[in-house]
């Protein structure tokens, strides 16, 4: 067996991985006496806190405060013990036995131990996991076994070498058996209870979310007392209330590029910004009106300045795609270039599909992305310019996002905004083509399916690179989106905050913050 520290990449199947770093936390003799507030600005509620109903970013900058997995990534992206003090992978990758810590409670008391593991990844691929968007991430655990109090061995129908990563964030997020059995999913829902270094206090539907610190965290007392989240859905009034000292930290999506030298003058705050795996798209209905051409695709495609629309509006914060992914993913082809910007090609393609000027098409958006809104009006006039009028319309991002896209009752253009959380590329790819996911609500693409299910297993890095690249250039060649731009994550950030490390992701931890 070869053993290796926690993060480190394993390049055979048969190699086991030992995580062996953090194996012991040193907690303080007495609870650290936690002092000040810390106001946070996010651009959405995501509606409920059960870590398996949900994939929103905004959920995970506030419930990496409240929730533990087995492993943790932080703002380095290095992979690291969470719950599970060590890990080995077994059976040529279809076995992970895990360690867990001892003596961690839940914020109810409750006992953290195998059973509460074990009772996670049935919820999660059980019956409840099912009526939310997180089991297909997990779908390669074939069960959870308890070995004894406080090891499990995870039990997989074939490897997969992103687990380990999945295990980090969402919906394998660590959950109170007993405390759910007792009061139910919907109080969940409202009230969630965790491991974490913060504590559920109340919850406020669009209005906010208050945590406490958990002097008893296991990985020692945060320096914070309490954090209040404020749902802002408009972003003049988040950066007004940043100026005005009500909040401390406003953080992405919601800056917009327009709005940085408004904070940028202000002497009490900053701007950090760091690269994300974010990337921003406008997705094409292929099943209705003329976008299911894919020659019209490309023409629109190629109608657009995207390069421009990056320098210009964005700022230079972000890089233009080729395909819907960034350049930090695993799987980023840096051979595959964009379709080049070609308004004369564009026409001609759109005329051999029998497009006539003055054809109509409508773009749909999250109402509250003022950058995005002004990218839209941006690529509507270079469209006007090859014929076609667009027409934008702006919906409730959680409409747009849990009813029009999902059910398909999208316009032939739709924003679609992915975190790629795992910073690889199957997390996209796998949620956005592969037939029957919620994100792909027009195509049924054989071939695909079976490239995007041929890579999930494989424990050769390169080979399945290779093939994650294959389905980059596919995506690419069938032109289901414009590809528009990978940004960069940016917090708008008061001066009195110290301590705070920008993540790429989106997924705050706030135990190390203070605020003067």
């Amino acid at each position: 067996m070869t053993r290796t520290q926690a993060g480190t990449k394993s390049h055979s199947g048969a190699a086991a991985l030992v995580a062996l770093a953090l194996t012991s936390v040193a907690l303080p003799a007495a609870p650290a006496l936690a002092a000040g507030k810390m106001t946070i600005s996010t651009p959405q509620d995501p509606g409920s806190w059960d870590p398996v109903d949900t994939f929103l970013v905004q959920w995970a900058a506030v419930a990496t405060n409240v929730f533990d997995g087995l492993t943790y990534r932080g703002p380095d992206l290095k992979l690291v013990p969470g719950l599970a003090e060590s890990w080995e992978e077994l059976d040529e990758g279809k076995r992970i036995r895990f360690k867990l810590r001892q003596n961690v409670k839940f914020h109810n008391g409750e006992p953290f131990n195998a059973e509460a593991v074990k009772f996670t990844f049935d919820r999660l691929l059980g019956e409840q996991g099912a009526k939310g968007p997180q089991r297909s991430n997990y779908t390669a655990i074939e069960s959870v076994e308890i070995i004894d109090d406080t090891t499990v061995d995870m039990k997989l129908k074939a490897p997969d070498p992103v687990l380990l990563t999945k295990l980090a964030g969402y919906g394998a997020m660590i959950v109170p058996p007993k405390y759910i059995q007792e009061n139910g999913e919907d109080n969940f829902n409202l009230h969630p209870v965790g491991t974490g270094a913060f504590k559920f206090v109340s919850y406020a539907p669009k209005v906010n979310i208050a945590l406490a610190a958990n002097p008893d965290y296991w990985g020692g007392a945060p320096k914070l007392s309490e954090l209040d989240y404020r749902f802002i859905t408009e972003p003049a009034t988040a950066v007004a209330e940043l100026q005005a000292g009500r909040v401390d930290l406003v953080i992405p999506p919601t800056i917009p590029i327009g709005m940085l030298p408004v904070i940028e003058a202000d002497s009490n705050l900053q701007i950090v910004s760091v690269p994300g795996p974010t990337v921003d798209a406008l997705r094409f209905n292929t099943r209705d009106g003329i976008t299911a051409d894919p020659r019209v695709r490309k023409a629109i495609i190629m109608a657009v300045d995207r390069a421009t629309i990056v320098q210009s509006i964005l700022a230079g914060q972000g890089s233009e795609i080729a395909n819907f992914q960034g350049a930090l993913s695993f799987g980023y082809d840096p051979e595959l270039k964009p379709l080049p910007y070609d308004p004369e090609g564009a026409k001609k393609l759109l005329a051999e599909a029998g497009v006539k000027p003055g054809s109509t098409l409508q773009i749909d958006i999250r109402g509250n992305d003022t950058t995005m809104n002004e990218v839209t009006q941006v690529i509507a006039s270079y469209l006007q310019m090859v014929g076609i009028t667009a027409t934008i319309k702006p919906y409730e991002t959680n409409v747009l996002l849990n009813d029009i896209i999902p059910q398909g009752k999208t316009g032939a253009m739709f924003q679609q905004k992915w975190g790629g959380w795992t910073f690889d590329y199957d997390n996209t790819a796998y949620s956005m083509y592969h037939s029957g996911e919620k994100w792909n609500p027009y195509e049924k693409d054989a071939e695909l399916d079976r490239l995007l299910e041929s890579q999930r297993p494989l424990t050769d890095r390169a080979e399945r690179e290779r093939i994650l690249k294959d389905i980059g250039k596919y995506t690419a060649e069938k032109a289901y989106e414009v590809p528009l731009y990978n940004t960069n994550a940016i917090y708008g950030v008061s001066k009195k905050v110290k301590g705070f490390i920008a993540p790429p992701d989106n997924r705050l931890k706030l135990t190390d913050v203070t605020v003067e």
